[in-house]
């Protein structure tokens, strides 16, 4: 429709329409009544003539009575068969009434697509197509309503006759007009905002508008393609957001993010946007006084039959016709039709393919945590990173990436326990990791809070399970663009439709959408199946889905352009989360350009390379290799070889991270690398600082705000990030806990050590090695009793401290509000009191973590102090002190950690070591204890001291060796044969240990022929 042009005196160089265009109104045919006719008989017939007909024929489908004995107990004839015909028919009317529903609501409506009526394809086509056809005619209808043919007039001449018109029109058309008015009192609203926009916001021209088409197809309308068209560069799309921002549009609704848009909105463009359904206002044409402004506004809000939501018929009701929604919005004046914009889902760039957000999300899963997102209590926010509660906030909203890092931290520092305590001999044996310090500490407190291993478990088993079941199915693997995790569920984005999949997966939004429940993905069981989808990574969150792209499947490459620093933390985010992913097996992962300290977080995974050069020339040979094994497998892409007979390992995807812009010689190269790479399982995501990348498949963004853009792909998402502060922290973590960092390795001496002498004796005694059980407390309310115990073991085992969140979110991994927290640690001060001078025993140190007083002890404490007194104190130089040290040390093992523990609680040990720390220390005291005694000969003694360490560690080899060693010093073969039958029982189908095999060939030559005999 026609606008004021903005008065500015600048000039601009794009040449400007200054006539306003004329209008193109589709008329109406023979052919359009003839249709409609025809449609208004059929549908007339299927919805009336048959219920009547079979209401007079055969009654109606329910039955007088309710008696399911009595039918059962009748003979089958033929009335039996008919009247269950009967009752079929009754059900396919009902169907396609239901279809016929929804179709003329979403065509009335003129938003969105259609809703699917469960098993009704076809009946469903055929109810869309008559409903298209009848209203045909009640479209086109309206162009001839004066008011609505004057919409090109001005607005003195215009705007009040379409009330009018509207007010008095009855029936179907007057919807119509009343969009219409709707839409007109939307754009009297925003030609006072234009009147009142900054002549700086209009320097480049004329003011011009757009109006958001509704979709056709699997095409939707985005900004992006709007700039493109209209600006030449799709790039420019944000001018069209920041001009549109906040403005109410004539659903109501108001433009919040520049991928939301919907069919009936209308857009100002800049001044210099071209394009024939674009119009501007004429010089002459007079302004719309705030009267009529107003009196428009306000009968949108309360005219006759609301506000409509898809918009009216503009410039004499353009026809659009695109899946029964031929009313849901119409054309501008002059110009082709554009199509339109689903809701939510972003723009479909021109590539072979796209990633759409799922339209159909399920309630909040209120009973678990999230499968992507922390807690609300794990989330960060900006006014928390400045408190006292300040973590990384970048690790506190990633729970896939902490929950990686936070497992392959566990299982490094575990590594680095057994090499030292298998390493060493008779001498010291290292216990105790490094504590980390600074940032290292924040970035290790951000995992433990932001981390969620159950939604790692899920994916993982949801995507193995998949897998195996499409295996017994004998059906291949379906290439997945994408995996959405939003409120508990998974959404896999299929390349193309791939049939129904196989239960409890369900089909999604569409065809090319597969969902899992959360409730159907906790029924998984293990799958023995290789990782399906090992190329998927987190890149970041829109609304309450997080967006999961499977970078070895994209049709070529992947670029990302914006600010270096920026490009880092996401290349850095991309490479720590592939490298500790849990849903994934073997992997290759080249960094280039970036990233060499990050080699230390999975030195099997990940490579650095110093330049492109080495890159080409590796991923020339590579592919020429995959090529060639895949064809001599006979398989058509690694897809196929996962689900066949040589899975797991063979077909292991290769992920090239290239940081550095590629010169355009070596892009064009690595683009004919790429163009066959996801049918071999490589996958390439390159920098770039230009923003162009030739042979990009997709494009990426990634802004200074931590916003990552694809408007090719409708994706505005906010990014996750590995910023560098937090990437050296993370890689300090890895790094002390490396086996061969530093010349000791783990540390020697306890965090804590208890003063063991008689004056030692602590206030409050906690005995955790065995059943639970605490000395020296009343025991509290028997409905608190079990979070303030798990509260209080928590704290015992990290005497360093404990940041407030890291409790809360290992007491109520689901999240918890502040108060709640705030109630529990009160409790607990109040539980575990004040020593005698007065100060509470829990306490807060200066950077806000919660710590225990020294008379608040537990029985591991007692343990390691013992130990370490024994070898590196006072049992250093008196025998007889270390010998009575150990003894009191292996009296207090009682059994496993937490023995007693209830059910569903305590799940954050599975991120302590301490399961490893105490075999280790328990099997090292039972050594020195035997050591001790062998030193006088005493071999029961040490055998005893052995036994007593084997049941709380029995699969340390260390035991076994010693344990064969003093037995043969009994010089008694019958009981060393015995015990060599035991350890092979032990052993199991692994066999003995190759040490322990060779011992015993030194002990006892014939143990092989003895063990045998004896059965």
């Amino acid at each position: 429709m026609p606008r004021r042009r903005s008065p500015s005196p600048s000039s601009s160089t794009a040449p400007r329409n200054r006539t306003p265009q004329p209008v193109r109104v589709r008329q109406r045919t023979f052919g359009d009544f003839v249709k409609a006719f025809l449609a208004f008989v059929a549908l007339a017939v299927l919805l009336v003539g048959v219920p009547a007909a079979l209401a007079m024929t055969a009654g109606w489908p329910f039955p007088e009575t309710f008696e399911p004995m009595e039918w059962l107990k009748q003979d089958i004839s033929v009335s039996t068969f008919l009247s269950i015909l009967t009752f079929v028919v009754w059900l396919a009317w009902a169907q396609f009434t239901a279809c016929v529903l929804v179709e003329m609501k979403a065509a009335l409506s003129g938003v969105g697509v259609p809703g699917r009526v469960p098993g009704a394809g076809p009946s469903q086509l055929l109810a869309r197509q008559l409903v298209a056809a009848l209203l045909l005619v009640g479209a086109t209808a309206a162009s001839f309503t004066p008011s609505l043919a004057q919409l090109g007039q001005t607005y003195d001449d215009n705007q009040r006759p379409t009330v009018a018109a509207a007010q008095q029109t009855p029936g179907l058309f007057a919807q119509q007009q009343e969009q219409a008015a709707d839409t007109a009192a939307a754009v009297a609203e925003q030609a006072s905002h234009t009147e009142a926009t900054p002549a700086a916001a209009k320097k480049q021209g004329d003011t011009k508008f757009y109006r958001i088409q509704p979709p056709e197809g699997r095409h939707h309308d985005s900004l992006w393609e709007i700039s493109e068209r209209h600006l030449g560069d799709g790039r420019r799309y944000k001018e069209i957001f920041e001009l549109n921002k906040d403005r109410v549009q004539p659903d109501g609704s108001r433009l919040s993010e520049a991928s939301l848009i919907r069919p009936g909105w209308i857009m100002e463009m800049p001044g210099d946007a071209r394009g024939g359904d674009l119009v501007e206002m004429p010089d002459d044409a007079p302004e719309v006084s705030p009267e009529v402004s107003q009196q428009i506004s306000d009968y949108a809000k309360t005219g006759d039959g609301g506000r409509a939501q898809g918009g009216g018929q503009e410039q004499g009701g353009g026809q659009e016709q695109g899946g029964g929604q031929e009313q849901g919005g119409g054309q501008e004046q002059g110009g082709d039709q554009e199509q339109g914009s689903g809701s939510g889902s972003g723009g479909s760039g021109g590539g072979t393919a796209h990633v759409d957000l799922p339209q159909q999300r399920p309630a909040p899963d209120t009973g678990h945590a999230d499968l992507q997102r922390p807690a609300p209590d794990q989330v960060a926010t900006p006014a928390q990173d400045s408190s006292s509660f300040g973590l990384p906030e970048a690790l506190l909203t990633a729970p896939l990436l902490a929950a990686g890092l936070l497992g392959a931290l566990g299982h490094r520092r575990r590594q680095a326990l057994w090499q030292s305590a298998f390493a060493g001999i008779g001498g010291r044996r290292g216990m105790e990791p490094p504590t980390p310090t600074g940032d290292a500490l924040d970035a290790q407190d951000a995992l433990l809070v932001g981390a969620d291993p159950e939604g790692v478990r899920l994916l993982d088993r949801s995507l193995r399970g998949l897998a195996a079941s499409l295996a017994a199915e004998s059906r291949p693997l379906p290439t997945v663009y994408a995996a959405w995790m939003s409120n508990g569920d998974l959404h896999l984005q299929l390349a193309q439709p791939s049939g129904k999949p196989p239960s409890p997966w369900q089909l999604g939004q569409d065809q090319t959408f597969w969902m899992l429940a959360r409730a159907d993905a906790e029924t998984y069981e293990e799958a023995d199946t290789a990782a399906p989808y090992p190329g998927l990574v987190s890149l970041g969150t829109m609304d309450d889905s997080r967006l999961l792209l499977n970078l070895e499947s994209v049709p070529g490459i992947v670029s990302l352009s914006g600010r270096e620093e920026d490009r880092a933390a996401v290349f850095a985010s991309v490479a720590a989360e592939l490298a500790t992913s849990g849903w994934s097996d073997r992997m290759t992962i080249t960094l280039v350009g970036f990233g060499e300290d990050l080699t230390a977080l999975a030195p099997s995974r990940l490579r650095h390379l110093d330049g492109i050069e080495a890159l080409i020339e590796t991923m020339e040979a590579e592919t020429r290799q995959r090529r060639g094994a895949l064809g001599a497998a006979g398989h058509d892409s690694v897809l196929t070889g996962r689900t066949g007979p040589a899975q797991h390992t063979r077909w292991a995807p290769h992920l090239v991270l290239l940081a550095a812009e590629p010169s355009p010689e070596d892009a064009t190269t690595l683009a004919e690398l790429a163009a066959d790479a996801s049918r071999l399982g490589i996958g390439y995501l390159v920098g770039t600082g230009s923003g162009e990348l030739p042979g990009a498949a997709w494009e990426m963004e990634i802004t200074g705000e931590g916003r990552l853009l694809a408007p090719l792909l409708g994706l505005e998402l906010d990014a996750q990030l590995l910023p560098s502060a937090q990437r050296r922290a993370v890689v300090e973590l890895f790094t002390d806990a490396d086996p061969e960092h530093g010349p000791d390795g783990p540390g020697t001496t306890p965090p804590f050590l208890v003063d063991i002498s008689e004056q030692g004796r602590p206030a409050v005694y906690a005995r955790l090695v065995g059943p639970y059980e605490i000395i020296g407390l009343e025991t509290p309310d028997g409905e608190r009793s079990a979070l303030l115990h798990e509260a209080l073991a928590l704290l015992l085992l990290h005497r360093e401290g404990v940041h407030p969140r890291v409790l809360s979110s290992a007491l109520w991994p689901r999240g918890v509000t502040d108060d709640v927290r705030e109630a529990l640690l009160d409790r607990l001060r109040d539980w575990l009191g004040t020593d005698p001078d007065g100060s509470p025993r829990l306490r807060t140190d200066d950077a806000g973590r919660l710590t225990l007083a020294k008379s608040v002890v537990s029985d591991l404490d007692v343990l390691r102090s013992l130990y370490h007194e024994a070898t590196q104190g006072k049992g250093v130089d008196s025998r007889a002190v270390r010998g009575r040290l150990l003894t009191d040390a292996l009296v207090l093992v009682r059994g496993p950690l937490l023995a007693d523990r209830p059910e569903g609680r305590y799940r954050w040990l599975t991120h302590e070591i301490v399961d490893a720390q105490l075999p280790l220390l328990v099997a090292d005291t039972g050594l020195a204890l035997a050591e001790f005694h062998m030193e006088k000969d005493r071999a029961e003694k040490a055998i005893e001291a052995l036994n007593a360490a084997l049941r709380t560690a029995p699969s340390d080899e260390r035991l076994w060796n010693e344990l064969l060693r003093a037995t043969h010093a009994l010089d008694d073969p019958e009981r060393l044969t015995s015990l060599a039958s035991d350890l092979v029982t032990r052993s199991g189908a692994r066999g003995l240990p190759p040490r322990t095999e060779a011992l015993l060939d030194e002990l006892l030559p014939a143990w092989r022929d003895a063990v045998a005999a004896a059965g």
